[in-house]
Formats: C-alpha cells, sequence, structure tokens
C-alpha cells in the first residue's frame, strides 16, 4: 500500500474560481475542456484534480484562499481595492463549503480532526479511498485581504489555520518575492494577532527582510509551506541556508515545491522548459537533501507542491504528469539511504507531527 500523502500547499479554490476548473472531474476531460483555450498559460496542463489526489492517498491538504491588493500603478495583477480582496477570497470559501456539501472535502480544524482523518485515510482500501473526503485545512496566502482584526477573527471562525503575510512584491503588511523590505508597522501588528488568535505564521513569500523581521516580532508557530532552497535554485524566492538553519531550529517543516522555477539554477520564466534541463522528480531530492543536512535529520521536510498554482506542466518535471506522480519520489529516496521512516515523514509524517503539536 502506497503512503498517506499530506501536501501543504495547494491552491484548489483559485482553479475552481479563476480558471473555472470543476476538480471533481478526471484529469483529462478537465484537459479536453479546455482545448482551444489561450486566456491561461497552463490550459491544458493542469496536473490536480480530486480523483487524481485519491489515487496518490493525498488524504490531506492545506488548501488556499488567495487574493492581493494592486495598487494604482502596480504591475503586478491583482483587486483595486482589499474590500474587492476580501470578497474574492469569501467567494473561495463558498466553493469549499459546496465541496463539502457535495461530500468531495471535509474542513480540518483541531489536531483531533487531523489525527482522525489521517487514521481513516491510511486504514482505507483502494475502493473505499474513491469515495473518501480529502480533508483541507484552510490557509490565506498573502493578507492583503484582511481589513480589519474583526476580518481576521471571522477568517479564524471560519477554520483558518494559517496566513502568510505578503505574495509577491510588495503588500499591505510588507515586502514579498523580488521586493525588499521589513514589514510594515501594521505587518507587525498582524503577528500580535496571529499569536493571540492562534494561527500558524507561513513564512513562504516573505522576503529577506521580512522574513528576519516576522521572526523577530512572532513567537507562535511558524513553517514554510512551499519553498525550496537558494543553494540550487538561486533566487529570492527560496529560502537561504542561513533562514533555513533558523526554520528548523523553531521546530518548524518546509514543503517542497514541484515548480520547475523552484528547482534549478538560471530558470528563465515564459521561456524555458523542462527538457532544456532535463529536469525530473529526482532534483527534488537534492533540496531534500539540503535541509537534511542543515537540520540534521529529516524531521524537517514535508511536501507543499504548489501544483497548478498558476503554471501546469510547461513547468514541472518532465516525468510529473500528474500529482498522482509524487509517489515516485519513494525510490529514489531509498536509494540515497532514507529509511522508510524518513519517506514516510517526508510524504506526511512531519506536517502531522508538526500539526498535532501545534494546532489548537
Amino acid at each position: 500500500m502506497s503512503s498517506l500523502i499530506f501536501d501543504a500547499h495547494l491552491d484548489l479554490s483559485m482553479n475552481a474560481m479563476e480558471w473555472n476548473r470543476d476538480i471533481r472531474l478526471p484529469l483529462v476531460e478537465i484537459r479536453r475542456r479546455e482545448l482551444g483555450m489561450t486566456d491561461k498559460a497552463d490550459r491544458t496542463r493542469n496536473t490536480v484534480c480530486l480523483p487524481e489526489m485519491r489515487r496518490a492517498r493525498i488524504g490531506l491538504c492545506v488548501a488556499t484562499q488567495i487574493s492581493r491588493f494592486s495598487g494604482r500603478f502596480s504591475k503586478l495583477p491583482g483587486w483595486s481595492s482589499a474590500e474587492q480582496a476580501w470578497a474574492q477570497t469569501q467567494g473561495q470559501l463558498a466553493w469549499y463549503r459546496v465541496m463539502e456539501e457535495c461530500g468531495e472535502l471535509v474542513q480540518l480544524r483541531t489536531r483531533e480532526d487531523v489525527a482522525r482523518h489521517a487514521a481513516l485515510w491510511r486504514a482505507a482500501s483502494e475502493a473505499e479511498m474513491a469515495k473518501l473526503p480529502i480533508g483541507y485545512l484552510l490557509s490565506l496566502e498573502g493578507a492583503d485581504s484582511i481589513l480589519s482584526w474583526k476580518h481576521l477573527e471571522r477568517a479564524r471562525a471560519d477554520g483558518l489555520i494559517a496566513l502568510g503575510p505578503v505574495h509577491y512584491g510588495p503588500g499591505i503588511y510588507g515586502h514579498g518575492t523580488d521586493d525588499e523590505g521589513e514589514l510594515t508597522p501594521r505587518g507587525r501588528e498582524l503577528l500580535k494577532e496571529m499569536e493571540r488568535l492562534g494561527i500558524i505564521l507561513d513564512v513562504t513569500h516573505l522576503c529577506d527582510e521580512s522574513f528576519w523581521d516576522a521572526l523577530r516580532h512572532y513567537n507562535g508557530p511558524l513553517w514554510a509551506s512551499h519553498h525550496n532552497c537558494r543553494a540550487l535554485a538561486n533566487w529570492n524566492r527560496q529560502l537561504a541556508d542561513d533562514q533555513i538553519k533558523a526554520i528548523v531550529e523553531r521546530g518548524a517543516v518546509i514543503g517542497m515545491a514541484f515548480d520547475a522555477i523552484m528547482m534549478v539554477h538560471g530558470w528563465t520564466h515564459m521561456r524555458s522548459k523542462p527538457q532544456d534541463f532535463q529536469l525530473k522528480m529526482e532534483k527534488i531530492c537534492e533540496h531534500i537533501d539540503h535541509i537534511c543536512q542543515i537540520a540534521g535529520n529529516a524531521r524537517h521536510v514535508g511536501i507543499g507542491t504548489d501544483l497548478d498554482g498558476g503554471y501546469g506542466t510547461e513547468q514541472t518535471p518532465m516525468d510529473l504528469d500528474s500529482i498522482a506522480d509524487l509517489h515516485s519520489l519513494a525510490a529514489p529516496l531509498a536509494a540515497r539511504g532514507y529509511a522508510a521512516e524518513d519517506i514516510d515523514g517526508i510524504f506526511s509524517g512531519n506536517f502531522l507531527r508538526f500539526l498535532s503539536e501545534h494546532l489548537q
């Protein structure tokens, strides 16, 4: 029986609401429906749907809400006001609720919820898996949509368990990928409110200055849901070695992302192809190794694929056509000397342990 997989970062509602994909359908059917469509670069190249997640035994995941504010002169995509961004996240939340009503998903809010659902999936037969709801924990990628601390409290009441203060560029609360600068004063207040409410800090996308500022001002649990190593993919989107060390010292887990731009040196966005690098999934083992060498063990690495996070197979390893292909990582990890217990930890156990320790 294949291992249970916990994916710490999937933009499920974004794909449903902005890409207009019915991810209850088989992968081939979603791709067929997108033939001839040119509005998104990844049309017909998606890798994620609920049937493929079940086939991979991805019984639990962190599923996002994502909606950013982009000011008048910003070149980044986003909404023209934070109020619109909030409304967009509420539409995404409504989709999750409908999927719950359909029996496709079930929201996990507490450590007990997570433990029960993981046990259910571990014990399920192949036939039973095809009918089981996938458990999801709700996260928010970029906090621009948080209009006030009352809105943050509402989000927490809706089951929000993790939050990343920024996405790309400048944000209301700090500075993200490809930008510079510490958190804004409001960003530091956000961290206080998150700590009060028991919300996990996701350091993903924080630029270097905002990253270190966040670690100085936040004393609660944190993780990096979808992050690789700068030593192997030289871009400030990735974690430098001193950042990895700091995260490990805080007892956190880092989710490995399968976006090619985050896996290799020298990828040129919208121009490079996986074939240019002969990129295969085994490359992620180098990122895993790098973190494990810094940590001294295999307890701080997990899976946070970010698959279909605005890209498809045009920007994944050549041997990844579906999220179900994640299981092929087991063999190269074993060949590198990782024990079965380590591999199970990487696939799911490390994030599940973290949640058992820190989820309220």
